[in-house]
């Protein structure tokens, strides 16, 4: 076929993106949670080098991760990967002279081969947008701050890249300063407020998120991915909440901060399997770690400057049996297009 010497469209390069929660990837001999015992070396050696493997089958441009206790962990899983990324970020898991990794919670990160022109991670929400936990007061900030960074691709397009963990569904009882029970777990009326509490906490979470994302996207057209475990559907109240996708249908100008399920914006050719779940529950699977895009990703929208490929999600080792040395959590990875600058008009011989 002989090409089309009038086709100004301009090329597309590709982006691929990963998030992946790693469970509680922390260094060896560490104790991170008071009631878990820590890595052995031969269990951490296991870990990162089944992580390696993963990350080298993903080989994803942006690797954004979720429960991150030990930066140095996560490179050393980088490491047994194979693959190079000069830039490598967990704020609030450093390990330095004066950082002795995450503490409390484990926080999330991102790596890539993109040239990074800004880093930011937020942990308080906005002041006017904290909300009352019954029991435990007002919830101002999120327990694993989420992480920005501004990217820019080698031939010029900058993109915004957000990874987050929000609150889990597991019950939040009340415990005293030494952590011990203040509340009679038995007791279901208890546990039914215990899991109100979460689902408070990952709302108001979930609307501080959404705060940031229309910082990040009103009134621009740089475009953002939102990578992550969402700890919900992608059709709960709570990822809605984020995404504000149902306000399009009435109000057109929403669509400028509005985020889609790259799932469901994948290309034509793309294989869309029955397997698309990344997490099993008391036997049934779930959509819980997400890749959301913003209009620029839209094939035919307004302000598209590229698409959605296709989206993989990597969770055939949810089936080989509990083991801590892997992940409870599959792996989603999408391939992104996005316009390359257009090149300028052929000249046409014969043309007056």
């Amino acid at each position: 076929m002989r090409p089309n010497l009038l086709d100004t469209r301009p090329p597309l390069a590709t982006l691929m993106v990963a998030t992946c929660n790693v469970l509680n990837l922390a260094n060896a001999g560490r104790v991170f949670y008071p009631n878990q015992d820590a890595y052995t070396r031969a269990e951490y050696e296991r870990k990162v080098e089944w992580l390696g493997g993963r990350f080298r089958m993903l080989n994803a441009d942006v690797l954004a991760v979720q429960e991150v206790w030990d930066e140095t962990a996560f490179k050393e899983a980088l490491s047994h990967s194979g693959l190079r990324y000069d830039f490598v970020s967990v704020p609030g898991a450093e390990n330095d002279a004066t950082h002795q990794g995450a503490q409390g919670t484990p926080r999330v990160g991102m790596a890539t081969r993109l040239k990074v022109e800004a880093v930011q991670s937020f942990a308080d929400f906005p002041p006017a947008f904290q909300v009352e936990v019954p029991g435990l007061g007002m919830h101002t900030r999120f327990e694993r701050p989420p992480m920005v960074a501004t990217l820019r691709m080698k031939h010029g397009q900058p993109v915004n890249v957000l990874t987050a963990h929000l609150k889990s569904k597991r019950p939040k009882f009340l415990q005293d300063a030494q952590g011990r029970a203040l509340e009679d777990k038995d007791d279901r009326k208890v546990a039914a407020l215990a899991s109100l509490r979460s689902l408070v906490m990952r709302g108001a979470e979930a609307m501080a998120l959404r705060c940031l994302v229309i910082d990040l996207l009103e009134r621009t057209s740089v475009p953002l991915v939102v990578m992550g475990d969402f700890n919900d559907t992608p059709d709960s109240v709570t990822t809605q909440l984020i995404c504000a996708t149902t306000e399009i249908a009435y109000d057109r100008s929403a669509r400028d901060v509005a985020l889609f399920n790259a799932y469901d914006l994948q290309g034509e050719m793309a294989l869309k399997k029955d397997v698309a779940y990344s997490h099993i529950h008391q036997g049934a699977p779930y959509v819980l770690d997400q890749i959301l895009v913003s209009e620029e990703f839209l094939p035919n929208g307004r302000n598209s400057v590229g698409d959605v490929r296709r989206v993989d999600y990597f969770n055939d080792h949810l089936h080989e049996g509990r083991d801590r040395t892997r992940s409870d959590h599959g792996f989603v990875r999408a391939l992104l297009r996005v316009q390359m600058q257009a090149p300028p008009p052929p000249v046409v011989s014969g043309a007056l």
